[in-house]
C-alpha cells in the first residue's frame, strides 16, 4: 500500500479510472487521494468513497508526492503553466499519461530536473486490468520501483524507450476500443445465427478473454492456437479464409497505423 499522498490533475475518463483502480487495488486509500476536476459535481462517485475532489490544481499539486496528469494534452500547458510554482523537484514525481505530449515538454513545463514519467494506460485500469507502457526522466531509482508498483498493481506494466510511446498509445490504448469492437461485431454475427444479445455478449466477451489469457499464460504466438481449432475442411478455416477475403487483417492494420500517423502527424 501507498503510504504518499496522490494527486490526479483531471478527472475525466482516464483520471477517474486511475483513481479507481488505485482504490480497488488498495494501493491507495481515499484519504490519501486527490482528483482535481473543473466539475467537481461529475466526480460524486469518487467522492461517495472519500476521495478528495476539488477544482484547484495548485493545491492538489502541493499537497501531493505523486501527481498524475490526466489532462487534454492541447490544454496542459495552459492548465499546467498556471500552477509551474507548486511543482517540487526533491519531493516529487510528475506522471504524465497523455498522448503526445513529451518527457522534455513535461520538464519544461513543470521546471528543470522535475522528475518525470510517462505512462500510458488504458482503460482497463479500472479493473486492474490495465497494460501500461512507461518511460522515465530524472527519476531516482526508488522511485522508478514505486511507480512500476503503482502500475503493476493495476495490470502488466513494460518499460519501453520514449521513441515508441505513441505506438504504444495505438497498440494499447486505443486497441481497447480496436478489441471491442471486434467483440461488437462477433455479438452482431451471433444474434444473426441465432442468440439473443445478451448470450451473445457473454459468449463472445469470455471466448476473447480465453484466447488472450492463452498466448499470455502459454506465452504462445497465435497461429500455434489458431492451428489447433483449424481442421481441413472446417468451419473455422472457412470463416477465417473469407474474413481474410474481405479484409480483415489488413484493415486492422491499416487502421493501427492511421490512428499512429494521426498522433506524430497531427
Amino acid at each position: 500500500m501507498s503510504s504518499k499522498k496522490i494527486a490526479i490533475i483531471g478527472g475525466g475518463n482516464l483520471g477517474s479510472a486511475i483513481a479507481q483502480g488505485l482504490l480497488k487495488s488498495g494501493f491507495a486509500q481515499p484519504a490519501d487521494l486527490t482528483v482535481t476536476k473543473r466539475n467537481i459535481a461529475s466526480l460524486s462517485e469518487l467522492q461517495a468513497l472519500g476521495v478528495q475532489t476539488i477544482s484547484d490544481n495548485e493545491a492538489a499539486i502541493r499537497g501531493a508526492e505523486i501527481i498524475v496528469v490526466a489532462l487534454k494534452p492541447y490544454n496542459v500547458k495552459e492548465v499546467l503553466a498556471k500552477v509551474k510554482s507548486a511543482f517540487d523537484p526533491k519531493r516529487q514525481v510528475l506522471i504524465s499519461v497523455m498522448t503526445g505530449v513529451s518527457i522534455d515538454d513535461l520538464e519544461e513545463i513543470a521546471g528543470a530536473g522535475m522528475p518525470v514519467v510517462r505512462a500510458m494506460p488504458n482503460t482497463a485500469i479500472a479493473i486492474q486490468e490495465s497494460m501500461t507502457c512507461i518511460c522515465y526522466k530524472n527519476v531516482p531509482e526508488q522511485l522508478v520501483t514505486f511507480v512500476k508498483d503503482m502500475f503493476d498493481q493495476l495490470g502488466v506494466t513494460v518499460s519501453i524507450d520514449e521513441k515508441l510511446m505513441d505506438a504504444a498509445t495505438v497498440l494499447g490504448a486505443c486497441g481497447i476500443a480496436y478489441a471491442l469492437r471486434f467483440i461488437r461485431a462477433n455479438i452482431q454475427g451471433g444474434i444473426e445465427i441465432g442468440f439473443d444479445v445478451k448470450t451473445a455478449n457473454l459468449i463472445a466477451a469470455q471466448t476473447v478473454k480465453g484466447a488472450a489469457e492463452l498466448l499470455i499464460r502459454e506465452k504462445r504466438h497465435p497461429e500455434e492456437e489458431i492451428d489447433k481449432v483449424t481442421t481441413p475442411k472446417g468451419c473455422t478455416i472457412a470463416g477465417l479464409n473469407e474474413m481474410e477475403h474481405q479484409g480483415f487483417s489488413s484493415s486492422l492494420i491499416k487502421g493501427i497505423t492511421v490512428s499512429y500517423n494521426k498522433i506524430v502527424k497531427g
